[in-house]
């Protein structure tokens, strides 16, 4: 069985109805979990007080953020290779839903950060690429809007997208590339002294894996509306031809 095989609609449509219950069960178990565990039963840090439990919607949104732009990167790519229709479908489902993690990332990062730094913003190098970021993602989705043609609507999107990616990969690698700024370093890492404390950390992993499955349940969801929506707009067409 071929990857491929899920870029024919009807063969997407089918995987995507059979796993969509799954998926959107884990969503509302681990961020049920998580967010429970991580807002009602975990302490004050003694440095950020009760403010620290922002940390289970900021991270896991910044994160999907980003990631939501890679996918939509893999997806724009595979359109302009392949000319797989699916996944220029795929890519424009998941833009509202990555554009909604940013306003999510930002609101919560400026709630986050007005006690800890004495200001809602700060011009630091990772919060204004996220802001651009954010920029990017509202361009995308007007400009599908603004083409009537969709094929010609995914090809420039897709060049917006590689453009947009760049400031993906400044939002996730601003800390390490600039070393000044207030924004923290990373809260997740392989290096063990840079995690956050253990009483903090497993939460805060049951919400991140409360988000991928979200973000994957919502762009499942909307991937199968715009193909239903490009098949009804074939329909009228081939009536008013008839």
């Amino acid at each position: 069985m071929s990857l491929w095989e899920y870029a024919n609609p009807k063969k997407f449509m089918q995987t995507s109805g059979a796993v969509l219950p799954w998926v959107a069960g884990l969503a509302a178990i681990c961020l049920g979990t998580g967010l429970i565990w991580g807002f009602f039963f975990t302490p004050d840090d003694y440095r950020q007080g009760s403010t620290v439990r922002i940390i289970y919607l900021h991270v896991p949104a910044a994160m999907m953020a980003i990631n939501a732009w890679a996918m939509m990167l893999v997806a724009s790519l595979i359109w302009l290779i392949r000319r797989h229709h699916v996944s220029a479908l795929a890519a424009r489902a998941a833009a509202p839903v990555g554009l909604t993690f940013t306003l999510i990332a930002l609101a919560t990062g400026a709630l986050w950060g007005a006690p800890m730094w004495g200001t809602w913003w700060e011009w630091d190098p990772r919060l204004t690429s996220f802001l651009i970021l954010a920029l990017f993602y509202l361009g995308y989705i007007a400009l599908w809007q603004a083409v009537e043609n969709p094929d010609t609507a995914a090809d420039l999107t897709s060049i917006l997208c590689m453009v947009g990616s760049v400031f993906a990969v400044l939002s996730r690698y601003a800390v390490n590339f600039w070393n000044q700024g207030l924004h923290q370093g990373a809260s997740l890492s392989l290096d063990q002294r840079e995690n956050i404390s253990n009483v903090f950390w497993l939460p805060l992993v049951i919400s991140i894996a409360g988000f991928v499955a979200l973000f994957v349940t919502l762009v499942l969801l909307r991937t199968r509306t715009e193909i239903r929506a490009r098949r009804l707009s074939a329909l009228i067409a081939r009536e008013r031809l008839a």
